[in-house]
């Protein structure tokens, strides 16, 4: 059983005497545990719409390998969710990303949505799901499992008073000045810290919210109407 990269070449289109078929959509698996991942091979595989390009254990071996594709399926494994959102955020620069987790821990299926996914699944999902969103989110659509749609409005209709209520002042301070522009050694002069503190508010700023980029965290930072009163003073 392989755990490196797989990497099969097919053309964008298809033709048979003379007539032209649409293209497969081009698939790319990532999970670091080898039987699960050999299982979802198989089901993208045996559907002739999509065309498996690539099959690994960490989302960083296509970007290395410049894997070219229209949908990362991603299976989410146990770990920090700020490292979890940058995967996340990844595989969504390298194709459509398609998340499964078991969504019984963070992060939530609204803050995997703000890190760039276009769909989520539950690893309990049938393989017919699996098969439906990949084909919605590779046509350009946005795809959600039947489970997780209650999921989804609870954490829609809590985020806000929630997001505030997780930041502490000096965080709430950072996040104002990362979103009006500023480096973090810029921050760091105007609130008379070290540029390695400005980094770890930054750090769970980014947990916290479950975002993984500063268009997503100057995003929030305007909805929470931080930016209304202006920075202080110009950037040096």
């Amino acid at each position: 059983m392989s755990t490196g990269h797989q990497c099969h070449t097919l053309a964008s289109t298809s033709t048979v005497d003379g007539a032209s078929f649409p293209a497969r959509i081009r698939v790319a698996v990532v999970d670091d545990r080898p039987m699960t991942r050999a299982g979802v091979e198989q089901v993208v595989a045996g559907d002739h719409g999509l065309h498996l390009v690539a099959s690994v254990p960490e989302v960083d071996d296509l970007r290395r390998a410049r894997t070219r594709c229209d949908v990362v399926l991603i299976m989410l494994p146990t770990v920090d969710v700020g490292q979890a959102l940058e995967m996340v955020s990844t595989a969504a620069g390298i194709g459509r990303a398609l998340v499964t987790s078991t969504w019984e821990r963070r992060p939530t299926v609204l803050g995997v949505l703000r890190a760039g996914a276009r769909g989520c699944l539950t690893r309990q999902s049938p393989s017919a799901a699996l098969v439906d969103g990949v084909r919605i989110v590779g046509q350009g659509g946005i795809y959600l499992c039947a489970e997780l749609v209650d999921q989804l409005r609870r954490e829609m209709g809590q985020a806000r008073p929630d997001v505030a209520a997780r930041l502490a002042p000096r965080e709430i301070e950072t996040l104002r000045w990362i979103a009006w522009g500023y480096t973090q050694m810029q921050i760091a002069t105007r609130m008379g810290l070290t540029e390695a503190t400005i980094n770890t508010y930054a750090k769970r700023i980014r947990r916290k919210l479950e975002v993984g980029n500063k268009a997503q965290l100057t995003r929030i930072a305007v909805d929470l109407g931080y930016l209304e009163d202006g920075p202080r003073d110009d950037a040096a």
